[in-house]
């Protein structure tokens, strides 16, 4: 459970070629606009911080529009001559939709909840099997409308699977209104509930008369929007209006906490009590319990479980045990067994002890408790069984493991699969062990087998390995010519690329490109280690263990500065901007996907205040000072010869707040010195990328991919696939 708002997005596999166009570049009719500067400066602790731009963080400013059209009106004219871009889009349009994208999967009173992007639809929708059948539930693109999109952000079906709570969007601004529905005859109920954009967060009593939900208080666009949220208890067929706040700050005052921290309860169906559980951006989490009855009629008196410094990352009550999973002392994670009726921490027993294995969360089957675990980014499965013996589940290959699901009233659990050559589909394990392919989701019609994926590490400068993946054509030529594009993430302690199909990037591959992936340190790929030591102060670690990715690979012969891209998004904007600001002379071209570049004004953004334990306050000097090498708007210098540079946005981005590629756009443009574009690509019907269509996904693909080959190919010709 992490209920937090992360700065983190879907990574689009992105390219495509088509043959016989050569990288000509392409003819500007005109030139960006500049934008208006109005310096403002500020005093921290006694250092001064000017930002010639601040007015952009105001989207009410008579020029904000004006300004972003006009960038986007000239990235669409360099672009769109690309001769690349055509053919692109074409093979881009032609991978996606030969390809079925599962999402989350769910088990819940015999029926099988799936959310799929199916084979050829524009987005998301959610089906349920039952009988052997499958039965669509919710399709948002019914609601579409020639201008805009819906998408479906989250849902949560009732532990006996009759019931459905869910929420709906508007153009990928993930500001759910939830809504309920009766799962055996689609009718959807009365009831709307709007600000639930926690709304997975949301948990039904075990009879499904009714659930606990998270509903944010404050103004939509604001630095107050995720500050001040509430748990609420809705009971089936009454008036939201009249739903009973069960916790929110002063309403219980034995249970203070900040502003930044996000309330929910969690229940078990096996269980007569519930889990307050708030949350921040650390993977940490407080945690109290209640008798389940005294919660739902508002008089819980919670009881400590734990606190922020017991470091529990994850939890499960069964029946009158309660499982949690910390990295205290054990940063790879282990498993404590203590009562739910007389909890003391000290006495708890140790029922998975910490291993090479990264622990990542927990699902209750009828046959035990599946673990999902990490080793350095591949994915790992076990099984606690209810004799409290630990067996290793055999996966079928190396790669991802995600989505883990169970249900306690059936044995088994079931899960997502993937690797970079292996399309992602939803595989289901048995009491026995055994994993097997369920499916639901189709094959492409996709030959992977002329491609390679190659796990490598790269020594960072105080020695620590950093592993890398690269992907690429079998017969590559070690010469130093190939274009390469490499995208690191490193931040939350999340690993940020771990293996999932290919996909797109085949067509780019197929052009004698390398595509990698960096497992900086920030991420999660080896436990809380990893994460701190790419944290606050450490943050340093995570762009410079990119450089030497980008280093080794150049040392090895793979490629070479001139033909050199790296890409990140949303906090990756972080390690790319940075590595960029550092190193200049080290790439040919940037990519920052809707990325975080000014962190020094999050408080100007909705996303900002319940960020600063990972990132540092702004009102102490040590947050300060963290948050200003992260900075890579204020490390922009004048006269530097920066790489070609393609930004992007979307006006509704509720994580990333559009100033930062606005801003850092503009401070490029006016301070380079090197003659190469630098564009800002804006997304007038997105958001941070979650809810957006796969036709937006495919046309920032092609957009993303052609620039990237224009600055990286060196003039060759595009070969024949």
């Amino acid at each position: 459970m992490r209920p937090i708002h992360h700065r983190c997005a879907h990574v689009a596999a992105l390219l495509v070629l088509s043959a016989g166009q050569s990288f000509a570049d392409p003819v500007a009719p005109s030139a960006p606009p500049v934008a208006r500067v109005e310096a403002v400066t500020e005093s921290h602790f006694g250092d001064k911080v000017t930002d010639p731009y601040r007015w952009m963080e105001n989207d009410q400013d008579r020029d904000w529009l004006t300004f972003l059209r006009g960038q986007n009106d000239y990235t669409r004219s360099v672009l769109d001559a690309l001769p690349t871009r055509k053919g692109l889009l074409a093979r881009i349009q032609q991978l996606s939709a030969d390809i079925t994208a599962p999402g989350q999967v769910r088990r819940s009173g015999g029926r099988l909840f799936f959310q799929q992007r199916p084979a050829g639809a524009n987005n998301y929708k959610l089906f349920v099997r039952e009988g052997g059948k499958d039965r669509l539930l919710v399709d948002p693109t019914a609601l579409d409308t020639t201008d805009s999109h819906y998408s479906l952000d989250w849902w949560v079906p009732s532990p006996d699977g009759t019931k459905l709570a869910y929420g709906l969007s508007k153009d990928g601004s993930e500001d759910s209104t939830l809504q309920i529905m009766e799962v055996a005859t689609g009718r959807i109920l009365p009831e709307r509930i709007p600000n639930t954009q926690y709304g997975f967060v949301t948990q039904w009593n075990p009879d499904g008369s009714g659930f606990f939900y998270n509903q944010l208080t404050g103004r939509v666009g604001t630095p107050e929007r995720y500050l001040d949220s509430r748990v609420r208890y809705h009971r089936i067929g009454t008036d939201p209006e009249q739903d009973r706040i069960v916790m929110a700050r002063g309403v219980d005052p034995h249970v203070a906490f900040e502003r930044i921290q996000i309330p929910a309860v969690f229940t078990s169906p096996t269980s007569e009590d519930a889990l307050l559980v708030l949350a921040d951006v650390r993977e940490e989490v407080r945690v109290l319990i209640a008798p389940l009855a005294d919660a739902v009629a508002g008089k819980a008196r919670w009881r400590a479980v734990a606190d922020f410094a017991d470091e529990v990352t994850g939890f499960d009550l069964d029946g009158e045990e309660l499982y949690l999973l910390s990295t205290h002392g054990h940063p790879r994670g282990r498993v404590l067994k203590t009562s739910a009726k007389a909890i003391d921490l000290s006495k708890a027993v140790e029922v998975v002890p910490e291993s090479a294995l990264v622990l990542q969360g927990m699902a209750r089957g009828k046959d035990g408790l599946y673990l999902q675990a990490m080793d350095g980014g591949l994915g790992r499965l076990q099984r606690l069984d209810n004799d409290d013996k630990l067996v290793e589940i055999a996966l079928p290959f190396d790669g991802m493991l995600t989505a883990l699901s169970a249900d306690p009233a059936e044995s088994g659990a079931i899960m997502l699969l993937s690797g970079w050559l292996t399309p992602t589909g939803v595989w289901s394990v048995d009491a026995t062990g055994r994993v097997v392919d369920t499916g639901l989701t189709p094959k492409p019609p996709i030959d992977v087998s002329g491609y390679v994926s190659e796990r490598r590490f790269a020594k960072a400068k105080d020695g620590t390995r950093i592993p890398y993946d690269l992907i690429y054509k079998r017969g590559l030529q070690r010469d130093g010519k190939s274009p390469a594009f490499i995208s690191a993430y490193g931040s939350y302690g999340a690993p940020g690329y771990r293996p999932s199909f290919a996909g797109r990037t085949l067509a780019l591959i197929d052009q004698g490109a390398i595509v990698g992936y960096a497992a900086v340190r920030g991420g999660g790929e080896y436990g809380r280690d990893w994460h701190r030591a790419g944290q606050l102060a450490n943050k340093p670690n995570t762009w410079r263990d990119l450089i030497a990715v980008c280093e080794d690979m150049i040392a090895e012969g793979y490629t070479s500065p001139s033909h050199l891209a790296i890409g990140g998004r949303s906090a990756g904007g972080i390690t790319v901007g940075r590595a960029m600001t550092e190193r200049p002379d080290l790439f040919a071209a940037v990519v920052s996907g809707v990325g975080w570049h000014n962190p020094l004004r999050y408080v100007a953004e909705p996303n900002g205040y319940g960020e600063e334990p990972e990132w540092g306050a702004i009102s102490d000097l040590a947050g300060y000072r963290a948050l200003k090498s992260i900075d890579s708007y204020q490390a922009v210098v004048d006269g530097t010869k920066y790489p070609a540079v393609l930004l992007t946005t979307g006006v509704t981005d509720p994580r990333v707040a559009p100033f930062h590629p606005a801003k850092m756009a503009a401070r490029l443009q006016a301070a380079t010195s090197s003659g190469r574009p630098v564009l800002l690509r804006v997304d007038f019907d997105a958001g941070h990328g979650m809810g957006s269509t796969r036709a937006q996904q495919d046309a920032e693909a092609a957009d993303t991919y052609a620039f990237i080959l224009w600055q990286t190919a060196g003039g060759s010709s595009i070969k024949e696939r």
